[in-house]
């Protein structure tokens, strides 16, 4: 198994944090894991994404062009990520600010309202663990509680109070999750 990923937004969304979670899980599975940001200089307000690989393989390259999954979170990564997703994949997105919908027909997408539903926690800091509940449901490829281990460690101890927000934030992203297609 291996699991290509591109996770897309504007910086302060938890992109590179999301990305994280799911690098230290896979490891925590003995996984091969490949984590690779890319942010401008304007960091919160400015994109930033993130590639990860997990795979139980040896990883050839952290480069990727094309991916299995995209977790889309603007506009501009949807113009910029969408023709990336491999025929089959997957494209899970926030429809809140995007106004030129997925259109491609060879590939599954999936939506979460994830900004909407942070709202409803009373927390938008919780956005990235919805998106990251949804997708877990699409695919598991790491299990909870390493996920939850995961969490432990990318957050500095100072907040580890918060930990059962994010795990009561995945579980929404699981439920609120909605299929808008599949192949």
């Amino acid at each position: 198994m291996t699991e290509e990923i591109i996770i897309a937004g504007f910086g302060g969304q938890g992109v590179l944090s999301m990305g994280k979670i799911l690098a230290y899980s896979g490891i925590m599975e003995d996984k091969e894991v490949s984590w690779m940001p890319s942010y401008g200089p304007e960091m919160r307000g400015g994109t930033a994404n993130v590639a990860v690989i997990i795979s139980d393989e040896r990883i050839n390259s952290p480069v990727l062009h094309n991916f299995d999954t995209a977790i889309i979170l603007n506009q501009q990564s949807m113009d910029k990520f969408e023709e990336s997703v491999n025929p089959g994949g997957v494209l899970l997105y926030d429809p809140n600010g995007i106004i030129h919908h997925p259109t491609r027909k060879d590939i599954n997408i999936y939506t979460i309202e994830g900004a909407n539903e942070a709202s409803k926690l009373k927390s938008s800091k919780t956005f990235n663990m919805i998106v990251l509940g949804a997708f877990l449901k699409i695919k598991p490829i790491v299990k909870m509680e390493n996920v939850l281990k995961g969490l432990k460690k990318s957050l500095p101890e100072r907040h580890h109070h918060l930990i059962p927000m994010n795990e009561e934030a995945i579980k929404v992203g699981f439920e609120k999750i909605k299929e808008v297609q599949t192949v």
